[in-house]
């Protein structure tokens, strides 16, 4: 139901806070809304959440890479009950994994990852990309048993 609202409506913050009351915890959740932007479904907004399909994009050992950078970004999110878009879109995910980013400054080169987003996610993701690079590049040049 939130997700519904959130897409028909101009989010402009959204706050989630857990509840610690041990077996009666909660999510609080506070939306912030611009009033009179109701966006009917049929609208340029709502239609651009055409999915990709990463599987049909991206070759198999770059497909794995990217479902791991989806899993960290998750991870992060959940953590800072945010949602996994404000990390990096799935775009920014696909193309960090196209383009062999293992450096900062290869990833700041990303449409819409700036110097804040780089400071807080930067490392962990570059960490798991320079690590599941290095692992296919070593498997690629492992000499074959026949």
């Amino acid at each position: 139901m939130l997700n519904a609202f959130c897409a028909q409506h101009r989010v402009t913050t959204m706050e989630k806070h857990f509840v610690d009351l041990g077996a009666e915890s909660y999510w609080s959740i506070c939306v912030t809304f611009v009033d009179g932007t109701n966006l009917p479904l049929s609208s340029g907004i709502a239609n651009r959440r055409d999915r990709i399909d990463y599987r049909d994009v991206l070759n198999e050992q770059d497909f794995v890479i990217f479902a791991q950078l989806r899993n960290l970004r998750k991870l992060l999110s959940e953590q800072e009950g945010i949602p996994a878009y404000a990390l990096f879109t799935n775009e920014q995910l696909a193309e960090m994994v196209t383009r062999r980013v293992r450096l900062e400054s290869e990833m700041a080169k990303i449409e819409g990852v700036g110097k804040a987003r780089l400071e807080k996610y930067g490392s962990a993701f570059l960490q798991l990309l320079n690590t599941a690079i290095s692992e296919q590049q070593e498997n690629f040049n492992a000499p074959s048993a026949h």
